[in-house]
């Protein structure tokens, strides 16, 4: 049996770079963003994630959806699968990393094996389009 987590994760692109977070204790990258509390939508979701995380506000009207994403879960046992529901969206305010964030880094398609295996399969679609140097 297959157990999926339900994530929704942040897009940031600048200057062919993506914004990767890194919590503490860890060694892997992952896109900011998290699961859904009980009852809210993506977008609720992914300005309360951000705002937690990262300390700026998501702009719900500049909120664009990229994709949805389905790969191992990094960490977990077998069987558990993650299923990432990706978005773009301008911010306002200064990225500063909070909550269980210890690090921020601009990552680049090189980087691809510090991120988890769903992340990866994002970097590869973002690298096809160009817009992942």
């Amino acid at each position: 049996m297959t157990t999926t987590i339900d994530k929704i994760a942040w897009i940031h692109l600048l200057n062919g770079q993506i914004l990767g977070a890194r919590s503490k204790g860890k060694d892997t990258y992952y896109l900011p963003g998290g699961k859904r509390e009980s009852g809210e939508t993506d977008e609720e979701t992914l300005i309360r994630e951000i705002r937690e995380e990262l300390s700026v506000d998501i702009l719900k009207e500049r909120i664009q959806l990229y994709g949805t994403f389905e790969a191992p879960a990094h960490g977990k046992s077998e069987g558990i699968q993650v299923m990432m529901t990706c978005y773009m969206a301008d911010y306002e305010g200064v990225l500063s990393p909070e909550s269980e964030i210890e690090e921020l880094k601009w990552l680049n398609y090189v980087d691809r094996e510090q991120v988890s295996a769903v992340t990866q399969l994002i970097f590869d679609q973002l690298h096809s389009e160009n817009l992942l140097k």
